[in-house]
């Protein structure tokens, strides 16, 4: 068991959340098992969801923005043939319709039509905020919501198997995309209607499955991915001598080679991260500092 009059070291916990769990629930298990009420997480899953959840401690909770923004993948099993109130299994029935005529043709035409950049309408009961308050609130108070399509980028929408009406498939896609839309989309092309009946999230950037742990795991050890390394995983690296990471600790923009728009780590000779830093009409832009003059 952790001792929680000890705080684990600043770092990421990789879950395998469990169904029923909201990710608030495994936050608190966290703070928990890390001693510490310093824990967030990166990319919300839904209580019905399974799969890769990654839980900040201490300073890392600072990097969660920025790797909720990474690319996810996900499994998932689709239901022809029924529309819910919530796109997905825990809503009420809305309508029925027969699948059967529906061929591999045209099913892969609708999954092909939805991959690549398009345009989403979040499902009414996401976390998008309208007017400050979240979308599922207002609908889950019986309030009509209309949300606004955003574009997002589904990288690979593809079919593994199908049986019956079920179809199971795999979705890479970028942050803010709804396996839950995709599901009621594909549906709506096909004209039978669609929902989402199961959801595991196989892969957060470059954290998968093989990294993650059960709650019931981590409860025996809890297993902290470093900060050091947890940067260095998930975003270009950058090393650099003891007087341009002191200078860069202190806040000042300096001019560096190999940066880009692209979030990056800086290591100092120790190997010990700096900051997140990113290029900005030529010089460095930090966006996080993990360690001061």
């Amino acid at each position: 068991m952790a001792q929680e009059s000890e705080p684990a070291a600043d770092g990421l916990v990789v879950v395998d959340k469990p169904a029923g769990w909201t990710s608030h629930d495994v936050v608190a298990r966290l703070r928990r098992l890390a001693g510490t009420r310093r824990v967030g997480h990166a990319g919300t899953l839904d209580p019905m969801a399974t799969g890769v959840l990654v839980v900040g401690i201490g300073r890392a909770t600072r990097l969660l923005g920025h790797l909720a923004l990474c690319d996810k993948t996900y499994d998932a099993t689709i239901r022809l043939g029924v529309t819910t109130t919530t796109d997905d299994a825990e809503g009420d029935t809305v309508s029925r319709a027969d699948s059967v005529d529906v061929s591999d043709e045209s099913l892969g035409a609708a999954m092909e039509a939805l991959t690549g950049v398009i345009e989403q309408v979040p499902s009414a009961v996401s976390a998008v905020k309208v007017d400050g308050v979240r979308a599922y609130k207002r609908a889950r108070s019986g309030e009509a919501v209309e949300l606004a399509p955003r574009q997002v980028t589904v990288g690979e929408f593809a079919l593994l198997a199908r049986r019956g009406d079920d179809l199971d498939v795999r979705v890479t896609c970028t942050t803010g995309t709804y396996v839950r839309a995709l599901a009621r989309d594909l549906g709506a092309a096909l004209g039978v209607g669609a929902h989402l009946t199961a959801l595991r999230r196989t892969r957060v950037g470059p954290f998968d499955l093989d990294q993650a742990r059960t709650l019931e795991q981590l409860e025996a050890e809890l297993v902290v991915v470093p900060l050091a390394e947890a940067v260095a995983a998930s975003f270009p690296r950058i090393d650099v001598d003891d007087e341009t990471a002191r200078r860069v600790g202190l806040g000042q923009r300096l001019p560096l080679a190999d940066l880009d728009e692209r979030p990056t780590g800086l290591f100092a000779p120790d190997g010990s991260v700096v900051a997140l830093v990113r290029d900005d009409q030529g010089v460095s832009r930090s966006l996080v500092v993990f360690r001061g003059p």
